[in-house]
């Protein structure tokens, strides 16, 4: 396993994170436990959660993922310094005015928590995990500070933040002399491409920022599983059906003759796709099965040549507008 830097810090993570948006919801706890075994035993070292996954399924509270992760981390022994655990703040977890956000207030009340459920004294990478325009930066680029500076939080990092956030807030750091966010969290694949690439990319390249794409495989589009003739239902029919266009299925059928000349799955390659991309940490995967997990694995062998890499970029490659 080579193991990669989040961005411009010295902090060592797997080139694919693994996520737990499923654990509680899709996933129950045993097969979680056997999937993170699996995945730390082939040296995967970085997992991705949230405190609200999974609250917006009926009867799950939020919390429910790190619940997972922290009694996995307690019952397996994992070396503490041999797994780096990031979690996210800002959603919504109570009926209270103060249940949300990205004040100082719900920050600090929400790391405890999340400390508590993860059993752990320290989280290594601490995210917002959208903006809250309600709030100003400095508030809560403080408080983000203040606990980097009392050894709860090592980096901090943000997802969902467009280019105006972003910048404001890496301005407000470098202003005030806080801790600044180290890595960007944005949805990224290859048939979800301006997003990030239209000014973010950039940002990150050039300010040293880790990029961790979630959604790298388009909630289940990337891997194969759904077809002009077939499509089967799925927990995540609504979150995909935005992909079913004519310039995605011709997409799928070039990724269907890559899969077959290199002898990998449609899913490996799109996510080889993101790994032969220099500014790409660590895509996060979501396997719900260990089959899914072994495939997801699976990528980290496949090489795409300069040729293959182009004609992938071609055939996903977004249209900026025209310059009047």
């Amino acid at each position: 396993m080579e193991y990669r830097n989040l961005g411009r810090t010295g902090l060592k993570v797997s080139p694919l994170c693994m996520g737990s948006m499923q654990f509680g919801w899709s996933v129950e706890e045993a097969d979680a436990f056997r999937i993170l075994t699996f995945a730390y035993d082939r040296g995967i070292n970085f997992i991705d959660t949230a405190d609200v996954y999974s609250r917006w399924v009926e009867g799950n509270p939020g919390g429910v993922s790190e619940t997972i992760i922290g009694r996995w981390l307690k019952k397996n022994n994992i070396p503490r310094d041999q797994i780096v655990i990031a979690t996210k703040v800002r959603s919504r977890l109570g009926n209270g005015p103060n249940d949300e956000g990205l004040s100082r207030y719900h920050i600090m009340n929400g790391v405890e928590a999340s400390l508590c459920r993860l059993q752990l004294d320290c989280i290594d990478l601490y995210q917002a995990h959208w903006p809250d325009d309600s709030v100003s930066s400095d508030e809560t680029l403080r408080a983000f500070d203040d606990l980097v500076r009392q050894g709860k939080v090592r980096y901090i990092g943000c997802s969902n933040y467009n280019t105006r956030q972003l910048m404001e807030a890496l301005w407000t750091s470098d202003k005030l002399g806080l801790a600044r966010f180290d890595s960007l969290q944005p949805h990224y694949s290859m048939v979800r491409r301006d997003e990030f690439e239209r000014e973010l990319r950039s940002i990150c390249q050039k300010l040293g920022l880790g990029v961790i794409p979630y959604s790298p495989l388009a909630a289940g589009f990337l891997t194969g599983k759904y077809r002009r003739e077939s499509r089967p239902e799925s927990v995540r029919q609504g979150s995909v059906q935005k992909y079913f266009t004519d310039r995605n299925w011709k997409l799928l059928d070039i990724l269907d003759t890559f899969s077959a000349e290199k002898g990998a799955s449609v899913s490996q390659v799109a996510l080889a796709w993101l790994l032969s991309d220099a500014i790409i940490t660590s895509p996060i995967i979501g396997p719900r099965t260990l089959e899914q997990l072994e495939d997801n694995l699976g990528a980290l062998g496949i090489a795409l040549d300069p040729e293959e890499k182009s004609r992938l970029d071609q055939a996903s490659a977004w249209q900026p507008p025209l310059q009047e």
